[in-house]
């Protein structure tokens, strides 16, 4: 059971599936909901999301989803399809909960500095510090005010953080070697 979860989490899942998955989950969790109040906001949520998504990127995404199981499809008598969240589909979409994202340590640190930058126009003021603040949530150290730093893979988490927000043209991703102040980094993220 354990390996199977292993496995559906490292699944590749590209930023529009990840939005996708979520999308599904909220209308997942609109049904177990029994608050008016929780059941409105996540109403008002959905279709706002599903408008910022690219027509093209959405149906591949669900044609990627749907070959690795993660969503199946059920034939309506109107002719329409319904798309449904799998077991596997729901456990995926938790693990990409911005709220709860972390970024996990690997078993064997490979000696590789992960660094996210941005340079976010004053305009995305509110995006940009919820960008900030997902990031160090999720394990990041503020290197400096618009750097972030990981020490482990963190390339999903960052991208879905950057689609998440709609800050993709303002944001790096470097992998680096070293940094002059990795002994201090060392000891932050307790690596040997």
């Amino acid at each position: 059971m354990a390996r199977d979860i292993d496995t559906l989490i490292r699944r590749k899942v590209g930023p529009v599936g990840q939005k996708v998955l979520l999308l599904l989950f909220a209308g997942l969790a609109l049904g177990l909901s029994y608050s008016l109040k929780r059941q409105l906001r996540i109403l008002d949520d959905i279709p706002k999301e599903w408008k910022l998504i690219n027509k093209r990127s959405l149906y591949q995404a669900i044609k990627n989803l749907y070959r690795s199981k993660l969503i199946d499809s059920k034939n309506n008598k109107d002719g329409s399809i319904t798309i449904i969240l799998t077991q596997d589909g729901q456990k995926k979409a938790l693990t990409y909960h911005i709220g709860k994202m972390k970024i996990e340590p690997m078993k064997k640190w490979d000696k590789n500095w992960r660094i996210i930058i941005f340079d976010i126009p004053e305009k995305h003021r509110k995006a940009r510090n919820a960008l900030c603040q997902a990031l160090k949530n999720m394990g990041c150290y503020p290197l400096q005010k618009s750097v972030l730093i990981s020490p482990f893979e963190c390339r999903d988490e960052a991208d879905f953080a950057i689609e998440f927000f709609e800050l993709r043209p303002y944001v790096r991703f470097i992998v680096a070697h070293h940094i002059d102040n990795e002994l201090h980094l060392k000891e932050y993220f307790n690596l040997k």
